[in-house]
């Protein structure tokens, strides 16, 4: 019997962040049309590869 695929594995993360900041990064993503957690995940992966922003 075959068994389902796994899910993704995603981790729920919690930080507290300047209102102002965030709602101009919201706006940002919405205009571009990315999803906050996909720009988030990019740049943390960015920043191991190159050890800077």
């Amino acid at each position: 019997m075959a068994g389902s695929p796994k899910a993704a594995k995603k981790m729920k993360i919690d930080y507290n962040i300047d209102r102002g900041i965030y709602d101009t990064f919201i706006k940002a993503c919405t205009r571009k049309g990315y999803t906050p957690n996909v720009v988030v995940e990019r740049l943390m992966k960015k920043y191991i590869e190159t050890g800077q922003m």
